[in-house]
């Protein structure tokens, strides 16, 4: 039964924003020492873009009423589809191990006695015991996390800037690269992550009433998780600023405010759970759009297994973990995103009365998929442990624009294909 209102949006996407993962992304550019004002504004560009793509995904749910990832396959086809939601899959266990990663770097912390394996196991469990009661008991979890993180960040947020705003105007950081690569690095890690949650969309907007407006869906979740991601990223770069030799994003917190950090690693720890309640839900929700034979709570279960053991594996080196990370999310989500926008907002193919006739393949939403990234790779400075170098890249600094070169290409080519179909 369609049921909620759309404010229920801006409250989950806020406070699954509120999270570890985007404060720790905010250390990034202090570590490549970009100067404060270019992290800023790269910050919000990067932002205000993954925004509005993720708000584009989450109006979908209401007209269609089904997952993300199981609305794909208008645009790729039943079984074509299922790379996609392997993909996501993948990405959404990614997504839970940083955090349980992050979450456990935070308990111990608090906790400094406690073993790493232990904090992972106790987030886990609580992340993959709120995501099996589902849906609402997800959106009402994050409607008070959304009152409680939001006060304590609010709180620390002030508390820097008050303590330490001298030094923070002080820093003046020596570049020893291109400024254009390292705001482009920057610019496609903020963008990267809130752009992530776009495979997730429709997944928390489902349920809504089918003539909620679209208009609505789109403010409500651009405005949560704009707030969210761009506020918690620029108070980490200030974090990184005040604690630079700190061991990591979590121990920094007492270094740059003293005992009061204490309450934002708590923060911290609370923040990592409402991220990862999303993370968890939609991974199962994933592994059923590839027609995987259990139940949800099942597919919770084993998603929450895999991300543990990751979590044990990935904490080692995380720094470079991370980063790796995001940045790989841009190349599969973006053409994807655009296909599936094109198709929606557009071209206007996308209806549920259509289920029974789609076919087993679309071969053009393949075939513009797989174009859209062909040419995106010319855009790509470099690939890890691969002698290559993208030649367009170079003539912009080695600055990587290629996820946003895949999605118009992948888009643009899809409406061509498909505007007398």
């Amino acid at each position: 039964m369609r049921h909620g209102r759309t404010a229920q949006l801006f409250t989950l996407w806020l406070a699954s924003n509120l999270t570890i993962a985007d404060y720790a992304l905010g250390f990034l550019p202090v570590s490549l020492g970009l100067p404060l004002p270019s992290i800023i504004l790269a910050l919000l560009i990067g932002n205000v873009l993954g925004s509005l793509f993720l708000a584009l995904s989450v109006a979908m749910g209401p007209r269609m009423g089904f997952p993300q990832m199981f609305i794909s396959r208008w645009s790729f086809g039943t079984k074509g589809n299922y790379i996609f939601s392997a993909l996501n899959w993948i990405s959404t266990a990614g997504w839970f191990t940083v955090n349980v990663i992050l979450g456990s770097f935070a308990l111990q912390v608090l906790i400094p006695s406690i073993p790493f394996y232990v904090a992972a196991l106790c987030t886990t469990a609580a992340e993959v015991l709120l995501a099996i009661y589902g849906y609402d008991m997800i959106h009402s979890f994050e409607k008070v996390m959304a009152v409680v993180l939001g006060a304590l960040f609010l709180f620390a947020t002030a508390l820097i800037v008050i303590q330490h705003a001298g030094s923070i105007m002080s820093y003046a950081p020596s570049l020893s690269v291109s400024p254009l690569a390292l705001f482009a690095i920057t610019l496609a890690a903020s963008f990267s992550y809130v752009m992530s949650w776009a495979p997730y969309g429709a997944d928390y907007s489902r349920y809504l009433p089918e003539s909620t407006p679209y208009r609505k869906s789109i403010v409500n979740s651009f405005v949560g998780a704009f707030i969210a991601s761009f506020w918690l990223e620029v108070l980490g770069a200030l974090v990184g600023i005040l604690a630079p030799s700190a061991p990591d994003a979590t121990r920094a917190l007492p270094s740059a405010l003293g005992p009061f950090g204490l309450v934002v690693v708590f923060a911290i720890v609370l923040g990592g759970v409402a991220a990862n309640v999303l993370n968890i839900y939609t991974n199962a929700l994933s592994a059923l759009v590839l027609d995987i034979k259990t139940n949800r709570w099942k597919a919770v279960v084993v998603g929450g297994i895999v991300g543990f053991f990751l979590s044990l594996y990935g904490s080692g080196n995380f720094a470079g973990f991370y980063q790796t990370f995001l940045l790989l999310l841009d190349y599969w989500i973006t053409p994807w995103l655009g296909i599936i926008v094109v198709d929606f907002f557009v071209l206007r193919r996308l209806s549920a009365k259509t289920l029974n006739s789609l076919p087993k393949i679309s071969w053009q939403g393949i075939a513009s998929y797989a174009i859209g990234i062909l040419v995106s790779v010319l855009f790509i400075p470099s690939i890890s442990y691969v002698n290559y170098v993208g030649p367009a890249s170079l003539l912009v600094g080695g600055a990587d624009f290629s996820y946003f070169v895949s999605f118009i290409i992948a888009a643009v080519l899809y409406y061509f294909l498909m505007r007398k179909h």
